[in-house]
């Protein structure tokens, strides 16, 4: 059965940026709570912004799980890229993503691989950039299975990345790989710019789908864009997903009719 999540930010950074909450880790559990959601995503500054006893105990104070975690930060405070053709560069990068995995870990929360993926250009062809991030993906996938959690790789639009876009691009370079420990994350906003046929694409992910963020066309609460939903949740339910629909979306008119309208359109599609 799939489950709800929405996500908060802890990155003053990204103040801006495509999070619902922005107020704290306590407030985002608490309003989460209330609204029932199942989950919440955190995408935290690094490893030390938050203890991991302290995510345990909201956790176990609210009843919620810890989805994922995001990592960011680590592109958007640090600028650090698994594809940096600087190997220092792509050594910290990988780092501060094993500091991550070990942060959402002993929760049950998977790290996902978002901006951290860099780009290709100048010297650095596509070829050599996607080398880079399989050996890096290769070397974090296995940290993350001590933890018994995948590592959640995702596919970005053309705006933000150069690498890989779609979720078949995905499938062709997860197949490249020897860990079978990394999933994909179908983020539909990126889904709407990439895909033809979104339902269609998540078919051919199937079980290569490990996380799902559920946003509007506009990247806005789920009901505020024009995706038709409802294929994408025949086809999430075709391919035997069940794991987190989590609202990575802009806080607007504010956080908290973005986190009512996304668990409203939740309860209705999964009614």
């Amino acid at each position: 059965m799939m489950k709800s999540a929405i996500t908060v930010s802890l990155v003053e950074e990204a103040r801006g940026g495509p999070f619902v909450f922005w107020d704290g880790l306590a407030d985002a559990f608490e309003q989460a709570a209330k609204l029932g959601f199942d989950a919440v995503e955190v995408f935290a500054p690094g490893p030390d912004a938050v203890s991991v006893d302290e995510l345990r105990s909201l956790s176990e104070q609210t009843g919620l799980r810890v989805a994922a975690v995001g990592t960011g930060a680590g592109m958007v405070k640090h600028g650090l890229s698994l594809t940096d053709p600087d190997v220092s560069k792509r050594k910290a990068a990988r780092e501060f993503v094993r500091s991550m995995i070990d942060f959402g870990g002993p929760v049950g929360a998977p790290a996902i691989i978002g901006s951290m993926q860099g780009r290709w250009g100048g010297d650095l062809s596509l070829a050599g950039a996607l080398d880079y991030l399989a050996e890096a993906l290769e070397e974090l996938a296995p940290l993350a299975a001590e933890y018994d959690v995948p590592l959640i790789y995702e596919p970005l639009n053309r705006y933000e990345t150069n690498l890989i876009k779609t979720v078949d691009e995905g499938l062709t370079f997860l197949n490249r790989l020897q860990t079978g420990n990394v999933k994909l994350l179908a983020d539909l906003f990126h889904m709407n710019i990439e895909e033809s046929d979104v339902a269609a694409a998540i078919r051919r992910g199937g079980d290569a789908i490990g996380h799902v963020h559920f946003v509007d066309s506009n990247r806005q609460a789920a009901g505020l864009g024009h995706t038709d939903f409802a294929p994408i949740i025949a086809a999430l339910r075709g391919i035997g997903y069940d794991g987190y629909l989590c609202a990575e979306a802009f806080p607007i008119p504010d956080s908290q009719t973005a986190a009512q309208k996304t668990i409203d359109s939740l309860k209705t599609l999964l009614a």
